[in-house]
């Protein structure tokens, strides 16, 4: 039977986690596993807390604290909420455990003893001389010499997502002193990342290893391979995996004192080391579920993960020898809030852990929230949370739709059947979803209910949970209009001793278990509450299985004579005339956040005006200064093609576009929207300077610009290419 692991990204136990976090990883990883449970898999998913690293001591600097302190703080927190939002780890583990630290230092050890996967070398490495002591990566910040933006760590620019060493960075600065660093010679071990290329481009592109067909990697998603292939057409480079620190996992050999394994080294390890945990309080084998053939490992993740999930680990396990590369790494896109990116810094956030305490008394809260952010998911592109969104997925979809077609069943139950799920005879006709449309009840469930609930299941397998929710709410949709048809309610004034009352019934009762089981993945409180009202076991493993077989057959999935309990409100509406205490919360959190909006516009309008000021001074120039031609050549001029384009509220003359360079989607803000409509723009190739220093325009983070030519009466037209070329192509 095949093992299938599930991981969902280690989060830095430096701080609690926002709703990016868990529209990103947390809450697609637990659709997958709870899903798969529900199939009788044998399941495990792991996750934990990750507690080495600069950003932790980083943190306990800023506290004053222990870094000791700092994740005991922060793992407990982000521990419970996970746990309060429904996420069904198995384990929840941390890295700072004994068994980790061994794990890690074994896996370095058989790395160390296969031998050729390090190079020890002596480097220069930047060192603060305030306060005496190297700098880690993430204690280095400057400007990312790839697409200039200025706030790039020392291992990474998370604009870009470039990887870098510190030593790439224009102008380096100290996280610590804010001074400019020194360097220094010390030495570190090397993990020969670039002697594993071959295999891993065979693997990302084909799917196979070693020639023997590993996954399928047309069910992989785009930009995961699309980063995967830039950075391999790139060349991989050696990447150190020690660091001069004092907190983290001692190097285990000798002549290593004070210094540690690196943290994307030993943070992925995590995974292992919390399977091992999990095996040992349940009395498994850990290898049953790494090792071997019949392993599926999945990896859920965020984007600017890719490189560590895609790239690194895999090239660690096969280093390592015996391992399970993953099978797929499902990872998504960033969320934004209200049309921007989430900032703590700047108060544009809203954390997991607040939003539980601000909605405490909400009833739905859990799936609620839930709900909206997959119905936001960014699966494929940055997804969107927004309150007035929330607030009509919640009224319009949940309370309406499966709510009200959930209490209309259990209320004629309780009327026409004493509370007792009715016998159907299958002989009797019933109408579908208009009056001319009859079908039986066996007819109904095969032909109707059972291709949703096997489209269903056709999603989720493929990492789509949009389109699986909505099918799940497609399920409760047919009831409804099954039961608007058939009008029960007439039927039993007209004539209340028709055999088609109960029939109606039964068929609604069999709809209202099958979303029950169906909607368990996604909203997992109300379906406990939604079982427990219509006398249903609780969720056990197989049971998605064996519905299908139940629909199949056109059998009942609840019993005849099954004792079905008074029904309750399954979702408060939060727009409610009478009761206005939960739109008051939503518009609490709506005010506050118009409040940051109108600051950052202020300011936004201070720069675009200034920039409006300098631009027309440079226009009333009659002629520029010629520049020198290795001038000219530090432009990076790329053709991409717009894949979508919206206006910008209260910006007239701005469009936001998204551009497919190939490698990468690019967000651009563009004065053009007084020439261009944005769906005129959808589809065409436009050329852009890929390499000018991102900045904020119109709210949003503009990543290059558009080239357009202008006529004397100030019309713009798109620069563009005669014929279509490769998205990403230079322009010389």
């Amino acid at each position: 039977m095949k093992k299938h692991t599930i991981t969902a990204a280690l989060p830095y136990a430096n701080g609690p986690l926002h709703l990016g976090h868990l529209a990103g990883a947390y809450l697609p990883a637990d659709i997958y596993a709870r899903f798969l449970r529900l199939q009788g898999k044998d399941v495990v998913f792991v996750c934990g807390s990750d507690e080495h690293g600069a950003a932790i001591t980083i943190r306990a600097k800023k506290e004053g604290r222990s870094p000791q302190e700092i994740i005991d703080k922060y793992h407990e927190l982000n521990k419970e909420t996970f746990e309060k939002l429904g996420i069904s780890f198995d384990i929840y583990h941390r890295t700072s455990e004994a068994l980790h630290h061994k794990t890690a230092q074994d896996f370095f050890l058989k790395l160390l003893e296969n031998g050729g996967e390090f190079d020890e070398k002596e480097t220069e490495q930047y060192y603060d001389e305030d306060f005496k002591q190297f700098l880690a990566d993430r204690y280095i910040t400057g400007t990312c010499p790839k697409c200039g933006h200025e706030e790039a760590y020392g291992d990474q620019c998370e604009k870009c997502g470039s990887a870098l060493s510190p030593t790439d960075l224009i102008n380096p600065r100290s996280s610590m002193s804010g001074k400019t660093p020194i360097l220094k010679p010390t030495t570190h071990w090397y993990f020969k990342l670039e002697k594993h290329g071959d295999e891993l481009r065979e693997w990302i592109e084909t799917g196979k290893i070693n020639g023997i067909q590993h996954h399928n990697p047309e069910g992989w998603r785009k930009h995961v391979l699309g980063q995967c292939l830039s950075w391999l057409d790139g060349g991989l480079q050696p990447r150190a995996i020690t660091r001069d620190l004092d907190w983290g996992i001692p190097v285990p050999v000798n002549g290593a004192e004070g210094k540690v394994l690196y943290v994307w080294f030993d943070a992925p390890i995590g995974y292992i080391s919390a399977t091992k945990k999990w095996a040992e309080d349940n009395h498994k084998n850990w290898e049953d579920y790494w090792k071997g053939e019949d392993v599926e490992l999945i990896h859920f993740i965020g984007k600017d993960n890719i490189v560590f999930h895609c790239i690194v680990f895999p090239a660690m396990l096969k280093a390592h020898g015996e391992f399970a590369l993953p099978v797929n790494v499902p990872a998504n896109q960033f969320l934004n809030l209200e049309g921007r990116k989430f900032s703590k810094s700047k108060g544009w956030v809203i954390e997991q852990h607040q939003y539980l305490i601000d909605f405490a008394d909400f009833p739905n809260k859990e799936d609620a929230l839930r709900y909206a952010l997959i119905r936001t998911m960014p699966e494929n592109k940055d997804g969107d949370f927004k309150w007035d969104e929330f607030v009509a997925l919640h009224d319009n979809e949940l309370a309406d739709n499966l709510g009200n077609f959930f209490n209309r069943v259990l209320s004629f139950i309780q009327k026409y059947c004493d509370g007792k799920a009715p016998a159907f005879d299958a002989n009797i006709s019933i109408k579908g979803a208009t009056e001319d449309e009859l079908s039986s009840y066996n007819s109904f469930c095969k032909e109707q209910i059972l291709p949703l609930v096997e489209q269903l299941e056709k999603d989720i397998l493929a990492f789509e949970f949009k389109n699986a929710i909505s099918t799940v709410l497609e399920i409760s949709r047919l009831g409804n209009a099954m039961f608007q048809s058939n009008a029960p309610w007439k039927t039993a004034k007209e004539n209340p001793e028709s055999a088609e009352i109960p029939a109606v019934l039964a068929l609604g009762l069999q709809i209202a278990a099958v979303s029950a089981i169906c909607i368990e993945p996604f909203l997992p409180f109300i379906a406990a509450k939604m079982r427990g009202l219509l006398g249903l076991k609780d969720s056990a493993a197989g049971v998605f299985e064996h519905l299908k077989i139940k629909l199949k057959a056109g059998a009942p999935i609840l019993e005849q004579g099954n004792a079905i309990n008074e029904p309750e409100v399954l979702f408060a509406k939060i727009q409610n005339k009478k009761d206005n205490r939960w739109m008051e919360l939503v518009d609490r959190e709506k005010n506050s956040l118009a409040e940051l909006m109108k600051k950052f516009e202020a300011e936004e309008k201070a720069v675009l005006a200034a920039n409006e000021q300098k631009a027309k001074a440079e226009s009333q120039q009659t002629s520029k200064e010629a520049v020198e031609y290795d001038d000219f050549a530090k432009l990076e001029l790329r053709v991409g093609t717009v894949e979508s384009a919206e206006r910008i509220p209260k910006k007239d003359r701005l469009l936001k576009l998204s551009v497919n360079l190939g490698s990468e989607i690019r967000t651009i803000v563009s004065g053009i929207a007084e020439h261009y409509a944005p769906e005129d723009l959808v589809g065409k190739q436009v050329c852009i300077v890929a390499n000018l220093k991102p900045r904020k325009l119109g709210g949003y983070e503009s990543q290059g610009m558009i080239l357009t030519a202008e006529t004397p009466e100030g019309k713009l037209f798109l620069v563009q290419p005669e014929e279509k070329v490769e998205n990403g192509s230079v322009v010389k």
